[in-house]
């Protein structure tokens, strides 16, 4: 079937998650942490996934920003800097104004033009999914942002991505899935969506039963993948 609905993941897809770290870093005062700042984004970010993917497992469901703070946390003792209540403020505030991606809000200015029903679909709670949107000035150029809170499971459960086929009434095989998380395009793949990794680090595909339809560097030829 035609593709009638484009739906993007948030954190990583659209909104670059280093940049919380990298920005306070560039910071009066932080240098130390500036010899720190890249390990501690990626282990707040490996963290902040393995702890949504074990509460799903378990059944022990939390909103994605408790998951956050957990992750941080985590990511800070592991580089001797616990101790820096100030800096840990101030990420955590720095991550309700994630900087988007150069190409995210012509990518999506296309896709509205070609008629496409647009959306983001997060594990994020709403609240900060909303933060985001408003700092990145794209919510015109989105008809809704669906957070996993609806269902109280994170991705990659079908419930989180059977959100999407209800809010537009849509058949699966009408939606383009696009994510930077390997193991959620596969897991869109699964549920029966169309999908796109965008592969920015370059990695190598995960080993899973499903794996994404297109790969990509960045988010700026998605428009050319709807058909239209």
């Amino acid at each position: 079937m035609t593709i009638t609905t484009c739906i993007f993941d948030a954190y990583g897809t659209l909104f670059d998650v280093a940049a919380a770290a990298r920005e306070a870093a560039a910071e009066p005062g932080r240098e130390r942490f500036a010899e720190h700042w890249p390990k501690v984004a990626e282990h707040w970010r490996l963290k902040q996934l393995q702890y949504t993917w074990l509460r799903a497992i378990t059944g022990a469901h939390t909103d994605f920003w408790e998951v956050t703070q957990n992750g941080l946390d985590w990511a800070l003792e592991a580089n001797g800097l616990d101790g820096d209540a100030d800096l840990r403020e101030r990420l955590l505030q720095l991550y309700w104004e994630l900087t988007a991606y150069p190409e995210v809000p012509a990518m999506l200015a296309t896709l509205k033009a070609q008629g496409m029903n647009t959306a983001i679909l997060s594990n994020g709670s709403p609240d900060m999914l909303t933060g985001a949107v408003d700092s990145a000035g794209i919510g015109d150029v989105l008809d809704d942002v669906l957070s996993v809170e609806d269902v109280g499971i994170f991705k990659p459960a079908d419930q989180v991505y059977e959100l999407v086929t209800k809010r537009f009434n849509c058949a699966r095989d009408e939606v383009l899935f696009v994510s930077s998380n390997g193991w959620d395009a596969a897991g869109a793949t699964g549920y029966g969506f169309t999908t796109a990794w965008v592969n920015r680090a370059g990695e190598p595909v995960d080993r899973l039963p499903w794996v994404p339809k297109t790969i990509l560097t960045d988010l700026t030829s998605i428009p050319d993948l709807t058909g239209a």
